[in-house]
């Protein structure tokens, strides 16, 4: 998503009106194309940036997209160019040729599968039969963040599911484990740039 509106050679300038352009991608598209490169087990981690480049490359794509007659090859060439930046620059990747442990295997099931509900360190150290500094050193270097931050994430992306099937917003935090809308707000701009309201808008 960029802001064309303020944008000189694919850079914001001004504080005039802005208008937001959009492109949702499926992210089983968007995965396939990643994995056909040979990169495995990514996720966008600054899904909210400011890079000239990657500018450019949405700029370029979103004209093929609303072209009436879109050159499929120039299409098809500009998405790449796009992923390939986002992956390049924006992912995180596991360790190349390296499993996750069992440890660290064990406090991201927990963490996925009850994002919503209250958790401490020392509930994953204990899954994970490691001491709280073995753990956060383990996660840290085989997840690329923190515990914390992960989960944050996690109920973020719940929230936002939530969202696109219609719950309210400040339901959609609460049930997404968030204190309230307004910390999921703030966690939601981090994330993906756009406000939960503004999201909601765009999806109608």
């Amino acid at each position: 998503m960029v802001n064309p509106g303020e944008m000189h050679d694919g850079m914001p300038l001004g504080a005039g009106p802005r208008e937001w352009r959009m492109l949702y991608f499926d992210p089983a598209v968007a995965t396939d194309l990643v994995e056909a490169e040979g990169a495995t087990g990514i996720e966008v981690m600054r899904p909210a940036v400011s890079d000239r480049v990657l500018a450019a490359r949405f700029v370029a794509l979103f004209g093929n997209v609303i072209d009436k007659s879109p050159d499929p090859l120039l299409l098809e060439e500009n998405l790449l160019r796009l992923i390939m930046r986002l992956s390049r620059y924006y992912c995180l990747r596991p360790p190349p040729g390296r499993e996750r442990s069992a440890p660290v295997k064990k406090a991201l099931a927990r963490l996925d599968d009850g994002a919503a509900s209250p958790i401490r360190l020392s509930e994953l150290a204990d899954l994970a039969g490691l001491s709280r500094f073995q753990l956060l050193r383990a996660f840290r270097r085989e997840v690329g963040t923190a515990p914390h931050a992960y989960l944050i994430q996690r109920r973020v992306h719940l929230a936002r599911r939530l969202l696109a099937g219609g719950r309210p917003i400040v339901e959609a935090a609460i049930d997404a484990g968030f204190a309230d809308q307004s910390h999921l707000t703030r966690a939601f701009v981090r994330q993906f740039g756009v406000t939960p309201g503004r999201y909601v808008a765009a999806r109608a």
